[in-house]
């Protein structure tokens, strides 16, 4: 499989992906720049976390409009795989390739820590192989990472199954004190009806190299080349 990260300017968890999938699982990657609109025959995109456009307007309403987007949006669209992370999660709202919004937190500041995720199906690639059992500490570091959808749109999620992650506690348990910042339903990731393009808040890139004294991370990248690991 061949994974292509997007480059925006302002993305700073660009370097992080690549490193984690060159160096720790082996695999092919390229940097694609947002004004390009040449995928370079990538199966897999990633859009990484950071702040595209500065974040100057709404997290990722800029960013949305960059060519390479119109690519990645066709991409998608055939079935190929799309993976937006924090900043990436928006850009995909934005770009309407996920359903819901990301919103201010609700304490109005910036939050940067580690936070446990419970994987809710197992029915996506991202998410085949991991545990449903046991929480993942996943860090988080957003300012506008609540996540907001209509009723309607609430209800298609759950009756999709589109829902992959939540906050949750150390013991996997799903409450609102688990929640750092008020995400409906503690939801911390979902996906496409396609379920080939994927969306998520916490960075497992953070968590995936031994050095860091987390690999909880690792399992995410694992499961998408089709590799069982035990967690």
């Amino acid at each position: 499989m061949k994974f292509g990260v997007v480059v925006f300017p302002g993305s700073n968890c660009d370097e992080d992906l690549v490193y984690v999938l060159r160096e720790q699982m082996q695999q092919q990657v390229i940097k694609l720049w947002h004004k390009d609109t040449d995928l370079q025959g990538c199966d897999f995109i990633l859009i990484p976390g950071g702040f595209s456009y500065g974040d100057y307007l709404r997290s990722g309403a800029i960013a949305r409009f960059s060519p390479i987007m119109s690519s990645v949006a066709a991409h998608a669209q055939k079935g190929g795989y799309v993976w937006g992370i924090c900043n990436g999660f928006q850009i995909l709202t934005e770009a309407g390739l996920l359903e819901g919004a990301l919103l201010k937190n609700l304490s109005q500041r910036y939050i940067c820590k580690n936070t446990y995720l419970k994987t809710q199906n197992n029915s996506t690639l991202l998410t085949q192989h991991l545990s449903l059992s046991e929480p993942y500490l996943i860090p988080i570091a957003h300012g506008d990472g609540r996540f907001y959808a209509g009723d309607d749109t609430l209800k298609k999620l759950k009756d999709n199954d589109q829902i992959l992650f939540k906050y949750a506690d150390v013991q996997g348990k799903i409450a609102p004190e688990s929640n750092p910042n008020g995400s409906l339903e503690n939801i911390a990731g979902i996906c496409n009806a396609g379920r080939n393009v994927f969306g998520m808040m916490p960075h497992p890139e953070r968590a995936a190299d031994p050095m860091l004294s987390n690999t909880d991370g690792r399992a995410f990248f694992e499961s998408i080349l089709g590799l069982v690991m035990s967690h």
